[in-house]
């Protein structure tokens, strides 16, 4: 399992990743599943991946081989990130109608996703979830982040801090506490974190961070979120209970 997710705001991007794959609780790895595919001046597209490792692996592979081999259809020559999607899940289909026999066969789980974020001259910047099946869907100022994974443990904390109106600083910190709140409560996501912070029109990644185990900045915002979130449970008032007189009565006369 991992846990990957991208957050959209007037402002530019934040995407973040862990790195751990779990195949059975003896046998964990860790694997890049933050990808920049970025042309520095010219466009900005970075990808995450989550789900069946074969799949996703063979995916990149063939984004990158068509990249190399410069074939008309690639990457850094679509001139939209909606056409950059609908051509990412066309390689997930065609890698899973090679491969999903022989996995179903075996019983192996063949579905994956990736998220898309980035820029492209002449558009907004946009953040799109490419699904299993190869359709996509992609955030609104309504619902600001996408997540692909192990989403449960991290999503109460983006909704209810996270609008399209963010500061992206504030939104890469979201980001890594969502992360490190998922961590907390499931094994299967651990460091190291990849987290990338890009500005609007500005077809350059500035700011990239990778969060190894034990990094004091790690384990110093989840001694602070622990504290705070304690406090804030701690401030709550008592719940007010309703009493009534028949049920007093009834007790008094068990008595």
């Amino acid at each position: 399992m991992t846990y990957c997710l991208g957050i959209l705001t007037r402002f530019g991007l934040v995407i973040a990743a862990d790195s751990r794959t779990n195949a059975g609780v003896d046998h964990i790895s860790t694997y890049q599943k933050l990808f920049d595919f970025s042309v520095p001046g010219e466009r900005t597209i970075l990808l995450c991946t989550s789900g069946n490792l074969s799949i996703t692996q063979g995916a990149i592979a063939a984004l990158e081989k068509d990249i190399k081999h410069q074939e008309e259809i690639n990457l850094h020559t679509l001139p939209s990130l909606a056409e950059v999607a609908r051509y990412i899940g066309n390689k997930i289909r065609a890698i899973q109608e090679q491969d999903r026999p022989f996995l179903e066969r075996d019983r192996i789980d063949f579905k994956c996703s990736i998220l898309l974020g980035g820029q492209i001259p002449g558009e907004e910047p946009n953040l799109y979830l490419i699904y299993s099946q190869g359709n996509f869907i992609h955030a609104t100022k309504e619902t600001p982040f996408l997540q692909i994974g192990e989403t449960k443990y991290g999503k109460p904390l983006l909704d209810r801090t996270l609008t399209a109106n963010t500061p992206l600083e504030a939104a890469a910190k979201c980001a890594l506490l969502s992360i490190d709140s998922t961590m907390k409560s499931n094994i299967s996501v651990g460091p190291p974190i990849d987290i990338v912070m890009y500005h609007t029109d500005s077809f350059t990644i500035r700011n990239r961070l990778r969060l190894r185990l034990g990094d004091p900045y790690l384990a110093k915002i989840r001694k602070l979120w622990e504290s705070y979130v304690k406090q804030a449970f701690d401030d709550m008032p008592d719940v007010e209970w309703e009493y009534y007189e028949d049920d007093v009565k009834e007790d008094i006369l068990i008595d």
